[in-house]
């Protein structure tokens, strides 16, 4: 075999070794990450680093969509729950949470009273979510702030201590359920109407308003209007 020869037969094998390789980079990578089968040198390249980043993000990624909790935020605990109030007494008086993740630590998006939402993760802080996350049927019913606080009052320590939720309902459920559900009701149709109230005068009223809105709900459970509340609350403070 002459040397022309052989040198031809192992140029032949090294392209062939090449579109393998190329053929493979195509089915296991992304059309957005784009890697030279030459690059492929030795397990500390750059390019076997990005693929192994790139594997471990999809895990991760798949895992936390496939992770659901059971929607049932009288479960979630009320030292987190103090922490999502901090928030929403900072960005917005509504919340809602994604079902995606853990009841420990639940994302949640906080939503002020222009309809605008901030999410947050599970160690309060500002998260980026994705479209899907508080998309239909992942997300809970929305929750206003006295709300959240009248679940912190009610669950207290029952939710710290290691019983199920399920017990923890019986428990609140036989001691003191009637005077909660009643005051439950009240809130309920107070924030109905001063939210509604607000929607329509927004535009006329200043916009540090919400930051008494604990005081017109008083206001309005001693049987003020919601006019004649956020009207004494605003020549109060105003």
């Amino acid at each position: 075999m002459t040397l022309r020869t052989a040198l031809g037969k192992r140029s032949e094998e090294k392209n062939r070794q090449i579109m393998q390789e190329d053929e493979q980079r195509r089915i296991i990578l992304p059309r957005f990450v784009q890697i030279r089968a030459t690059d492929v040198v030795g397990p500390a390249s750059p390019a076997r680093r990005a693929l192994h980043h790139w594997k471990i993000g999809r895990v991760i990624l798949s895992s936390s969509k496939t992770k659901r909790w059971h929607g049932n935020v009288e479960a979630i605990k009320s030292e987190y729950l103090n922490g999502v109030t901090t928030q929403m007494a900072a960005y917005g008086d509504r919340v809602r949470f994604s079902l995606f993740g853990s009841v420990q630590k639940p994302h949640y998006e906080v939503i002020n009273t222009f309809d605008k939402k901030m999410a947050f993760d599970g160690n309060h802080h500002l998260h980026r979510a994705e479209e899907e996350e508080f998309g239909a049927g992942n997300v809970t019913p929305i929750f206003t702030l006295e709300q959240i606080k009248r679940l912190i009052a009610a669950g207290g320590s029952s939710r710290s201590t290691t019983r199920s939720p399920r017990a923890a309902s019986s428990r609140s459920s036989t001691a003191g359920a009637r005077p909660v559900t009643a005051a439950a009701r009240a809130r309920e149709a107070i924030d109905g109407e001063k939210y509604a109230y607000y929607k329509a005068n927004r535009a006329t009223l200043p916009e540090e308003i919400n930051l008494h809105s604990d005081e017109i709900s008083e206001l309005m459970l001693q049987g003020k209007s919601a006019e004649q509340a956020f009207g004494e609350v605003i020549e109060k403070h105003f």
